[in-house]
């Protein structure tokens, strides 16, 4: 049996949009100036895409992720600071 989990960080969707008009409404900045400093906060300075979630998804299904078996994948642009 093979177990892998995606772990998906602020990935650039209609979920995270709504995050976005909620903080407009509330601040009464910009959504450019809203979303620009949510994704200053992510080591890799941008949001994850869809595609990039696909893509790695596809990996895992494809033969060369075969013997890869229980572990987690963080898809955050490098936002959790985790140390192993």
């Amino acid at each position: 049996m093979t177990i892998n989990n995606l772990l998906p960080g602020k990935m650039d969707t209609d979920r995270l949009k709504g995050g976005f008009e909620r903080a407009v409404t509330q601040t009464g900045q910009t959504m450019e100036a809203v979303r620009a400093a949510q994704a200053e906060k992510i080591p890799a300075r941008c949001f994850g895409t869809a595609e990039e979630f696909g893509q790695t998804c596809a990996f895992l299904c494809f033969v060369h992720a075969g013997y890869m078996t229980g572990q987690n994948i963080l898809l955050d642009g490098r936002l959790y600071p985790a140390a192993f």
